[in-house]
């Protein structure tokens, strides 16, 4: 069986790859497989690499799931992703997020949880379409929108569903840099190599101390 993460270790970087062949859902199986490479890396790696295959990120929940009837599995899914979330944003390991492509929904909702989020520029799409096809946003997505989307899109890319092709993605505040495709690889190579070379001990606290109220927001929220 093709794995749907694959997990690469070089020069203490460690690389997850989604690749599902199809839209890079996040179904519970991606989820899961997310979580027990981090665990991995956390005993292996200085900083995490997360990207997808070419042209694609992220496309979001499993839609199947979502328009399908088993209820205990779309809470599932949902659960997973959340939880998924909130791991990566307080990650005490660099989190490095490759925009390989499209990155919508809870694609786009990765992104705003990373340290350091590098795109390739290409006709794609970013952001968060939710209310586009019936879905209201979770406290946990939209307290991540309001910490890391700059103010005067946070309703436009919240409330109206806009996405943002990559070169207009940095101004809004999902991601840091785009580069071309020739470029891309390199610069996330850079952008990791940066982080895992900060103190380790004085990263993890500080990131801690910047977002823990977020963290607290999203639970007073219930």
């Amino acid at each position: 069986m093709t794995e749907i993460v694959t997990y690469a270790l070089d020069d203490g970087i460690a690389t997850l790859t989604m690749d599902d062949g199809k839209a890079n859902a996040m179904a519970p199986a991606m989820s899961g497989a997310l979580n027990e490479n981090l665990d991995r890396a956390a005993n292996e790696a200085k900083a995490v690499v997360i990207r997808g295959r070419k042209g694609v990120f992220c496309g979001g929940f499993d839609l199947k799931i979502i328009n399908g009837d088993d209820d205990a599995m779309k809470t599932q899914m949902r659960d997973a992703g959340m939880t998924l979330l909130k791991r990566l944003y307080l990650s005490p390991q660099p989190i490095v997020i490759a925009v390989t492509g499209h990155a919508v929904a809870m694609g786009a909702l990765l992104l705003l949880t990373g340290d350091a989020r590098i795109g390739t520029a290409g006709e794609f799409r970013i952001g968060l379409n939710e209310t586009g096809i019936g879905l209201s946003l979770p406290p946990t997505g939209l307290e991540l929108a309001r910490d890391r989307l700059a103010p005067m899109v946070l309703q436009r890319a919240t409330i109206n569903a806009e996405l943002f092709p990559p070169e207009d993605a940095p101004a809004a505040g999902y991601l840091d840099r785009v580069c071309s495709p020739e470029d891309f690889d390199a610069a996330v190579k850079e952008a990791a190599q940066s982080l895992a070379a900060l103190d380790p001990t004085a990263f993890a606290e500080t990131k801690r101390r910047v977002r823990q109220p977020t963290l607290e927001r999203i639970a007073a929220a219930g």
